[in-house]
């Protein structure tokens, strides 16, 4: 089966598709000093746009790797998280505590989600 790849660089691919799963990550793109309710609002808008590029939408997200660079922002994150996902369709997820590639960021998100029926 052929490994799909959207817009690949040296580094990363936007999105890896095999066999009708994608996997792609997201981090906050602007204004990093808002805060993490705006960061997370961002990964989520990105994580649509990325998800509609695949013929799918949050609904079929499989899993989820959140990496916090502090767990004080876990609540703030569980609101937005349990209001954007429809009842019943939250993926399985991880959060762990971690140093990100970029100081003012305070959250990223690994995505695994199903594709849709009609992307390759």
């Amino acid at each position: 089966m052929k490994i799909h790849r959207v817009n690949p660089t040296k580094r990363w691919s936007d999105i890896t598709v095999f066999n009708g799963i994608a996997h792609f990550v997201e981090v906050p793109e602007a204004d990093l000093a808002a805060g993490i309710e705006s960061q997370v609002q961002q990964i989520f808008a990105q994580a649509e746009q990325s998800l509609s590029r695949i013929d799918s939408d949050r609904t079929r997200i499989l899993s989820v790797t959140i990496y916090l660079t502090d767990f004080t922002n876990l609540a703030a994150l569980n609101a937005l998280w349990d209001n954007w996902f429809p009842d019943g369709t939250a993926p399985s997820r991880a959060c762990v505590k971690a140093e990100l590639a970029n100081p003012d960021y305070l959250v990223e998100m690994a995505f695994v989600a199903a594709a849709g029926e009609a992307y390759p």
